[in-house]
């Protein structure tokens, strides 16, 4: 399964935003997100491509890079994210192995259209945060037999 995230989308439903204000805000709020998205996907990461707007990307920054395994992609040569996403979606060659993760409509009808899972923001979020909890939760003890179990064993070993 690939999962393809529309980046400030995301952002703005997680409420995980940066200190400062202005370009370094942004890239400490992608940061913190991305930062987020490796411990909430854990080994999925590496299946995961996050795209964000161009306009906000800083100076220097490759228009592709990892991050927590997470390839994290700037829409440097297309008018918006949007755009991205729905190329990527066009061009799957399994689409049915896709989830696009956005709250807005025209992402969720593109990837609709091609039979991929269409997640909205908040949704998607709490679906993760879930699998997650269940991801790290330990095994539960099983419960010692009781004595009627232990009578079972004893018969049935001829004990």
């Amino acid at each position: 399964m690939t999962l393809i995230i529309d980046g400030y989308n995301l952002l703005h439903a997680s409420g995980v935003f940066g200190v400062e204000r202005g370009p370094r805000g942004f890239e400490q709020s992608r940061a913190a997100l991305l930062d987020m998205l490796v411990d909430l996907l854990g080994d999925a990461a590496r299946d995961t491509i996050v795209v964000f707007d161009a306009a906000q990307a800083p100076d220097g920054l490759p228009a592709r890079h990892l991050h927590g395994g997470i390839r994290v992609w700037f829409a440097r040569e297309y008018p918006d994210a949007d755009s991205l996403i729905e190329e990527l979606v066009e061009d799957d060659t399994a689409p049915g192995h896709l989830v696009v993760v956005s709250s807005d409509r025209r992402l969720q009808a593109a990837a609709r259209r091609r039979r991929a899972r269409a997640v909205g923001c908040e949704e998607w979020l709490i679906e993760a945060k879930a699998a997650r909890r269940s991801r790290d939760a330990k095994p539960e003890k099983p419960a010692p037999p009781g004595p009627e179990g232990v009578e079972y064993w004893k018969r049935y070993f001829g004990l």
